[in-house]
């Protein structure tokens, strides 16, 4: 039986709907969304089937609010970004930047675990699959503001190389971590200068 290894779930008094979501976060991401099942979801979370599908009423549901978790932690990103220098684009970009450069030095040996999820969501009506392509989006449309807002030139185009970039050194993480992935924070600021705004 598949156990977890989550800290957070050593706190037996959470909420059983939290305990579920952490532990199938854990799992999924540990093992893949396809090989874990909902009676080790249970069992790591310290609960039973029937408690699952009262808070979730299906694996795919489960699936489903696995992502709108991780998209909502994406969004949060740009949003701490936004605040932390409003009305600077520049500074939110370079903010990106150093974010890029943590998360591919800090993150899991795994990658990145929506873009994992949305592999194995091959299914075009999986109810995951619409909340992980509006994330993309929404992820996408921000850099493309701030490339514009910031007066870079081809901001279309810039957003879709950088997105590209840091999704592709997430992905290649998974097999080489001392590769490629360690030259894309170089990699982000050559693009970022070969199409910056000309002085006046």
């Amino acid at each position: 039986m598949v156990r977890t290894i989550n800290p957070h779930l050593e706190a037996p008094q959470a909420p059983p709907r939290e305990r579920i979501l952490a532990a199938a976060r854990d799992l999924f991401y540990r093992h893949g969304i396809r090989a874990v099942g909902v009676d080790a979801i249970a069992e790591a979370a310290v609960t039973n089937k029937m408690t699952l599908y009262r808070h979730f009423g299906s694996k795919d549901e489960l699936i489903a609010a696995y992502v709108t978790e991780l998209a909502k932690e994406g969004d949060a990103v740009w949003e701490a970004l936004a605040r932390d220098y409003p009305g600077d684009p520049t500074a939110q970009l370079d903010g990106w930047v150093r974010h890029c450069e943590k998360v591919l030095t800090d993150g899991g040996e795994r990658g990145c675990a929506i873009a994992n999820a949305a592999v194995e969501m091959r299914e075009i009506e999986h109810p995951a699959r619409q909340i992980i392509d509006d994330y993309k989006t929404r992820k996408r449309n921000r850099m493309v503001k701030l490339f514009t807002d910031a007066g870079y030139a081809e901001p279309d185009q810039l957003a879709d190389e950088l997105f590209l970039l840091f999704e592709g050194a997430r992905i290649s993480l998974q097999c080489c971590s001392s590769g490629p992935a360690q030259r894309v924070v170089r990699m982000l600021r050559s693009l970022l200068a070969e199409h910056a705004p000309k002085p006046q």
